[in-house]
């Protein structure tokens, strides 16, 4: 893995890790929780296995983590820091062929937001927060069912923000849309290697433009 590349936003400095090939099959690009950063347990398992299966992955901190802040932005705020790495590296030339985008937490709540406006192939969100701890009724439901594109969410079986079969009620009807269960909660910390193996499987099947 590189060092981290720092990408200007309008919030400020983002910092972007990249792995994987030059020449890679797609670019799937990762951000994280409101909770920490992309050195997390699931995103780097994530991060090897799809590098290792030819895909470049790049992990980007929102400019509030390089900044060293502990509290996140309000929600507009982080699909503007978002928005604006990506259009960066389109830019560059450093988004490789069919493009993926996702994250963890509140991460995958910035892409499912902003995925069809980037012109992402795919979304991919771990641990999705479909609502607070113990509040069913705020349902978070909306952003994954307006993502436009092929989704799959890969959430721990005893999430407290949503187990997987609650996920799965929010996207009934929604096409190429999947939920695929591992063990652990919200921070999917207890098995990454299930983590990885669920999105590698999914990263496999999406079908990508050429």
């Amino acid at each position: 893995m590189s060092p981290p590349v720092l990408v200007d936003t309008p919030l400020g400095p983002a910092a972007v890790r990249a792995a994987g090939p030059g020449s890679a099959v797609g670019t799937l690009v990762l951000g994280h929780g409101a909770g920490g950063a992309t050195d997390g347990p699931d995103l780097l398992a994530v991060t090897a296995a799809a590098s290792a299966a030819g895909w470049r992955v790049l992990r980007v901190d929102q400019p509030w983590r390089v900044a060293g802040r502990r509290i996140a932005p309000a929600p507009p705020q982080l699909d503007v820091a978002w928005t604006a790495v990506l259009e960066a590296l389109r830019a560059g030339g450093a988004l490789t062929g069919p493009l993926v985008v996702g994250g963890r937490s509140a991460g995958a709540r910035v892409a499912c937001r902003t995925a069809a406006a980037l012109g992402a192939d795919g979304v991919l969100a771990l641990a999705f927060p479909l609502h607070p701890p113990g509040r069913p009724e705020r349902s978070r439901a909306d952003e994954l069912r307006a993502a436009g594109v092929p989704l799959a969410v890969v959430q721990g079986g005893t999430d407290a923000m949503g187990r997987p079969e609650e996920v799965a009620a929010a996207l009934a009807g929604v096409p190429a849309a999947s939920v695929h269960a591992v063990p652990g909660d919200h921070s999917l910390g207890k098995a990454p290697d299930a983590v990885a193996a669920a999105a590698l499987a999914w990263l496999g099947q999406l079908p990508l433009r050429s």
